[in-house]
């Protein structure tokens, strides 16, 4: 074997949980911190819990809120401009119905009694 291409071995190499778990096995590192072990993993203990790593949740939850509020702010604006769109309708025809002509009488159109 090549001689100080190995990293050092520790064997009392100590685990750290984040449940508060300590326990010593062998490493390359001397410590070592985990997110989950064997005393707080859902398969060992056979309790279901949520092991939210780095806040993952709670981005997720956040994005959603986020998503719905600007669903919400879509709709106002287009409930908005659909009653925009709808007023200035209503106003149009008042505008027509005030400014309506009547139409040609037939006879008028067809060239009258003085043209042969």
């Amino acid at each position: 074997m090549k001689k100080d291409i190995h990293p050092k071995y520790y064997e009392k190499a100590t685990v750290e949980c984040a449940c508060g778990n300590k326990f010593e096995t062998g490493s390359t590192k001397e410590h070592i911190s985990v997110e989950i072990c064997s005393a707080c993993h859902p398969f060992y203990t056979g309790k279901h819990k949520l092991v939210d790593t780095a806040g993952r949740v709670d981005k997720f939850k956040a994005k959603i809120n986020k998503a719905e509020t600007a669903k919400a702010a879509k709709e106002a604006r287009e409930k908005q401009k659909k009653a925009k769109v709808i007023k200035q309708k209503i106003k149009d025809k008042g505008k027509k119905k005030g400014n309506e002509q009547k139409p040609a009488s037939p006879k008028s159109s067809q060239g009258g009694p003085g043209k042969k």
